[in-house]
């Protein structure tokens, strides 16, 4: 493990301190490293919309995570530019969900991100595309 990823998990774990809506959905974090996050959660019933499948802002939510936790893991405060997702399978109750985060390009002030969201199943439940931007700003 390089000096980065241990920084990447020590940026996480500061974040999930104060994250409460990422604590609220009970992320798991399964892993980290520079420019790179996994997490995970379980959907619950008050996660579902009025259709009985996952809620697309829990989707959505669970991906932003792992994407702020990939683009922050240097230890400086990082936010969103622009981001969009699309749904090609809905969550269920019970269905566990996995959000891969992974850097696909970064300069001096951006980023972009890649995070798939899959199922227990490794269905595909969401792609989501997110650009971020670099302050100089420390973390802590």
């Amino acid at each position: 493990m390089t000096d980065k990823d241990i920084l990447a998990q020590q940026v996480v774990a500061r974040m999930m301190q104060t994250d409460y809506f990422s604590q609220w959905m009970g992320v798991q974090v399964l892993d980290v490293a520079e420019g790179y996050s996994k997490i995970q959660i379980t959907l619950r019933k008050e996660m579902l919309n009025g259709f009985g499948i996952a809620h697309g802002g829990v989707t959505f939510a669970l991906a932003d995570s792992a994407f702020a936790f990939a683009c922050n893991s240097d230890g400086k405060i990082t936010v969103a530019l622009d981001v969009s997702i699309s749904f090609p399978k809905a969550g269920k109750e019970g269905d566990i969900l996995t959000a891969e985060a992974k850097q696909v390009n970064k300069t001096n002030k951006t980023g972009l991100y890649l995070i798939e969201v899959k199922n227990q199943r490794n269905e595909l439940v969401a792609l989501f595309k997110g650009t971020c931007f670099k302050t100089e700003k420390p973390l802590f």
